[in-house]
């Protein structure tokens, strides 16, 4: 037996934040421009009177709104009225004889159907007969150049107004593409934080478990051996006291970024993650890293690359390396107050603690976090 996929459904609106911000921005640049330049170029060249202007200026801001909104959660409240209002725009036009005045039914129309769930093409072939039969209505009242007539006001609108809705059938699908690698980037950077959970989850369970486990085995031979041999029983006691000790101090440090790090491991693990995330990273080592500083470089950028992953919106990361420091840039930071990292202040105050020193800087959308040692750093 043959399993059938159910169809897939189409958007009516693209949802999150971020997603829509794009779209947002790409429908200004690509779709929102030649509209308003057809839309003019009418107004001005096939307008006879100052009625026509009036009709097609009308229809024109009811597509443009429309278009607008298009990127937009309430897409269809916009789309609807408008509709209505430059049908009633195409049918004064046809009464007066102004044949472009059906422009702004034809863009309205054609935003409406792609998104449709289901009977697109019936709605297209709807959409085109209904743009032909109020043009019809020209006919009633005029009754010479009947051919040239039933070309301008009957046909002409009609297969304009198909042809432009296929037109945005493929605009849809541009956009429902750009939506899922938008998507497809937002769930690679939760993975990549979930991934960087999970290996810390990892070293808390290999520093902790093989203690409890010893600890278990050392508190039941120390009970044993309480009423045999009191002396073996405490030395047993202390090395417990002494490996837990050792164990707080290694989850402390776990859970401050503070054990040892490889600043080239780090740097390849940083590399991955952005490029898993879809992101652009751009490596420049202007120097080799002195001896004695690697180490903590190696927590800022383990630190810095979960904070960009988690808290922006990036497309770009620069990582510099000098001697003595590290630089990491990346766009994609949101308007407003910068987010609150306490990962790096933890870090901050451990460089100050050696002589560095490390800046946080956000300006025109960009983050920079940096470090520094101006002096040399001993082991």
């Amino acid at each position: 037996m043959t399993e059938t996929r159910p169809p897939r459904p189409r958007r009516m609106s693209w949802s999150g934040d971020a997603v829509q911000d794009r779209l947002r921005r790409l429908n200004l640049m690509t779709v929102m421009p030649p509209l308003l330049l057809v839309g003019v170029l009418l107004v001005v060249f096939s307008s006879k009177t100052w009625w026509h202007v009036v009709i097609q200026v009308i229809g024109l801001l009811a597509a443009t709104a429309t278009a607008e909104r298009w990127t937009a959660g309430d897409f269809i409240r916009t789309a609807r009225p408008s509709l209505v209002l430059t049908a009633f725009v195409w049918f004064a036009g046809a009464l007066s004889n102004c044949a472009m005045a059906f422009y702004g039914l034809s863009m309205v129309g054609s935003f409406l159907i792609p998104p449709l769930p289901r009977h697109r093409f019936a709605a297209l072939v709807g959409f085109a007969v209904l743009t032909g039969a109020i043009g019809s209505t020209n006919l009633l009242l005029h009754q010479d150049h009947l051919g040239a007539r039933v070309l301008g006001y009957v046909v002409t609108p009609a297969v304009g107004s198909a042809l432009s809705t296929l037109l945005m059938f493929a605009s849809q699908r541009l956009y429902d593409l750009v939506a899922e690698l938008e998507e497809s980037r937002e769930k690679e950077a939760e993975l990549a934080v979930v991934r960087e959970r999970v290996r810390f989850a990892s070293e808390l369970h290999d520093i902790q478990g093989h203690t409890l486990h010893v600890v278990k085995l050392k508190v039941a031979l120390a009970e044993k051996l309480l009423h045999r041999d009191l002396e073996r029983a405490q030395e047993e006691l202390r090395e417990v006291h002494t490996l837990v000790g050792d164990t707080i101090v290694q989850t402390k440090e776990l859970a401050y970024a503070q054990r040892r790090l490889n600043l080239s491991a780090e740097l390849e693990n940083a590399k991955n993650l952005f490029e898993a995330a879809g992101i652009h990273v751009r490596i420049d080592r202007q120097a080799v890293v002195r001896s004695g500083v690697d180490e903590l470089l190696g927590q800022v950028l383990r630190e810095t690359t979960t904070n960009i992953l988690r808290h922006a919106q990036a497309r770009q990361v620069r990582i510099t390396l000098t001697e003595a420091g590290i630089s990491i840039v990346n766009d994609g930071v949101a308007d407003g107050a910068a987010p609150v990292l306490s990962g790096l202040s933890t870090l901050a105050d451990r460089l100050a603690d050696q002589g560095g020193e490390l800046t946080v800087e956000q300006k025109d959308g960009r983050f920079v976090t940096a470090a520094a040692f101006p002096e040399k750093v001993s082991r």
